[in-house]
This record gives structure tokens, sequence and C-alpha cells, in this order.
């Protein structure tokens, strides 16, 4: 596909068609780690995306007299598993009127719900002429391949309601934050909440703290292959528990520690000098994020999963003075642990104008309930309240 003034847009099946360093020049300094070359390469050398996994890459890059000026992270996906949006209604009701629905296109980092620019442009001068051409292309890849949908998940705010004006429909998520307030130290982050809040997370601790179990921090830079195959067997280990596969593989995350180790924290539980439980973060330090990313077990004791994978955490981003760990996909039970809700937004433009009007009444329909979700959670916060009473 060619546009005017020498803008040309290709789909590209393999990341590894552009340098890193052309396709890292378009991110911002506050994107994040998970939209870099590195990242999204790793995923598809590894197999964790293409072949028969139902992520076929399909990159949508726009160039200017031969240099890379905007992409856009897309697959073209057969199911809607690990997206955290869930459309699988959506999928029945084209089902019901012997239409398809998949394949559809995707643009997202995958398996990560993680908010984040998702139109890549850089500090191109000609931003908007950028958006629009990259937008365009998208709207023709549905017509001229027959697919049903396009959706961007986890857009920016501001990148979301451009696509709202664009014709896409925005769907409200809810996460769960931990927010910094210059906390100093554990103790003075259980000062801010709630009596009960503080008495549950204590008694969880002392829980672990009787089991003799100790911690250990490993930075990317110190790690080795027998710390990523231990961390592995826990990260296999809870998909296992669960009866499923997991979607990354032990490949992954050991090419991933020798590209990003500066972005990869592992936290180790200990029990007489032997590892029984894994969590990984994925440090942003320009953004002063930590993100939470997977955990799992060997052995079962009470309570070591919020240790090792929250209050561990927590101690990490006060030691390091990190503003904000996003603990991963919803789960109310965070709010006890001192994690506030936060609503998200994804994209979605359906071709078929029935369609999109009745997905649109349902979307909004769905916003005014996750509304009142929110409003209902507000009101058991663990923080203390900050209101005089008369």
């Amino acid at each position: 596909m060619t546009g005017s003034d020498k803008l040309h847009l290709e789909i590209l099946d393999r990341l590894s068609d552009v340098s890193a360093a052309d396709w890292n020049a378009l991110l911002s300094p506050n994107d994040g780690p998970f939209l870099k070359h590195e990242f999204l390469s790793a995923l598809e050398e590894t197999g964790c995306v293409g072949g028969n996994t139902g992520w076929q890459v399909a990159h949508l890059t726009l160039k200017q007299d031969g240099r890379l000026v905007g992409a856009m992270p897309l697959y073209l996906k057969q199911h809607s598993y690990g997206e955290f949006v869930f459309d699988w209604s959506w999928a029945q009701a084209y089902e019901q009127q012997g239409l398809n629905y998949y394949p559809k296109i995707l643009c997202a980092i995958p398996f990560t719900p993680v908010q984040g620019s998702r139109i890549l442009c850089g500090s191109e001068s000609n931003q908007t002429r950028i958006q629009e051409a990259l937008i365009d292309g998208l709207k023709s890849l549905l017509a001229e391949n027959d697919l049903s949908s396009a959706h961007i998940l986890f857009p920016m705010n501001s990148q979301a309601e451009y696509l709202r004006e664009q014709g896409f429909l925005l769907r409200d998520s809810v996460q769960f934050h931990w927010q910094n307030q210059n906390f100093q130290s554990f103790e003075q982050f259980l000062s801010a909440l709630t009596m009960k809040r503080r008495k549950n997370i204590r008694r969880e601790r002392e829980q672990v703290v009787r089991e003799a179990i100790s911690f250990q921090h490993v930075p990317g830079e110190d790690s080795n292959d027998q710390d990523w195959e231990f961390f592995f067997d826990c990260y296999q280990n809870t998909y296992l528990e669960h009866q499923s596969s997991p979607y990354l593989n032990e490949s992954f995350f050991k090419l991933l520690a020798k590209r990003m180790p500066d972005n990869l924290h592992l936290i180790f539980a200990q029990r007489n000098g032997s590892p029984i439980a894994a969590s990984l973060l994925v440090v942003d330090r320009p953004s002063s994020k930590v993100f939470g990313r997977y955990w799992g077990a060997i052995e079962h004791i009470p309570c070591l999963h919020f240790e090792t994978a929250y209050y561990q955490a927590i101690e990490y981003c006060i030691a390091e003075g990190i503003q904000t760990f996003e603990g991963g996909a919803q789960g109310e039970h965070k709010m006890a642990r001192g994690f506030l809700p936060t609503t998200i937004q994804s994209a979605h433009f359906i071709k078929d104008p029935r369609f999109a009007k009745a997905i649109g009444h349902f979307l909004d329909r769905e916003h005014q309930g996750i509304g009142a979700y929110v409003d209902e959670l507000a009101e058991h916060s663990p923080l203390k309240s900050t209101k005089v009473l008369p």
C-alpha cells in the first residue's frame, strides 16, 4: 500500500526485518520496556507468538523515503486468549449469525495488560499525519482481507481519545495499582492503611516468617541460567495448577535476561537455603514503574504468594524510590494489600455497522456498570480516610 508524498505502508511478518535502533527510535522515553524491539522480537524468536500459536505477526509499518517513521505492533488473531480484554461473547454473536469473527486484527503487547503507546511515531514532526496514515492503513487491512474487526488494547489516554474520534469504540478495564507516597519504609506504608488492613498484612507476613522463609532479590544483570530455570519451573507450575499451559517458554525468559537485564528483577523465597518460590518484576525506571508479571511456587505455604509477589515488591519499590507498582490484571484481593483501582481503556473498530451499533450499546451499559463498580470499590479503600468527621 502506498500513500501520498512518499509515505509507504508495509506489513512485516517478523520484527527482525527492522533494526532495533530504527524501531526503538519510534518510542518515547516513557513508553516502557514492553514496546522495545528486544522484548517483541524475543517473543517471536522463541515461538511464543507466530507458528500455530494463533498470534500471526503482522506489524504495520510506515516509511518515508525508505526511513521508518511510524509503526503499530499488530497480530492477526485466531482466538482471544492472552489479551485480558474479553470479547468471547462478541465472537459468539457473530457465529450465531453465521459470520466469522476470527481472524481479527489486534494491536497489543502479547500477554501483557500494560498501558502504553500503540501508534508509534517517536518525535517525528508530522505526528498527526503519521497517525492518520497508520489508522487509515489499519482500516484498509480490514476491508482488503475481509476481517471483522481491529482491537487496540490499553493505549495511552491521549491515543484512546484520538481513536474514539476515528470511529473506535472505547471499553473500560479495571486494574489495581500501588502508589508510593514517598514512603521511607514498609512500616510507614502500613501506617497509611486502615487498622484492619494493617493487621491483616502483618498477620500474613508473620505466617511466612514462622515458616522460616527468607528472600533473595536478584537484579537481572546478576541472574544466571539456573535462576531462570527455577523461575520458569515456578511460573509453569502456576499454570499447571490451573490445568492450563503457559504462554511463555523458558527460552523467552533466558533471551530476555540477555537482552534486557536492566529491566528485570527476580525475587526468590528460600527455606534452608533452597528456593521454593519466585516472582518476576519488570522495571521501568524512566517512568518510575514496576510491573509484577509472574509468580509461582513448588511448595504450598499460606500467604507465600502475597509476600513474594506483593510485599517484597512493595519493599523493593520503597527502597528504590519507584512511584507505581502495577500488579497485573484484575484481582480485587489486591485492594486488601494497599492497591487502588484504576480504569484504563481499549479501543475497538467493528467493520459491520450493525454489530458496531450493538456492541456500542453493550459497551455503554458496561461503562455504567464499571463506573458503579469502581465507586463501590472506593468505599472500601484500604487507605485511611482524610476526611474530618463531624
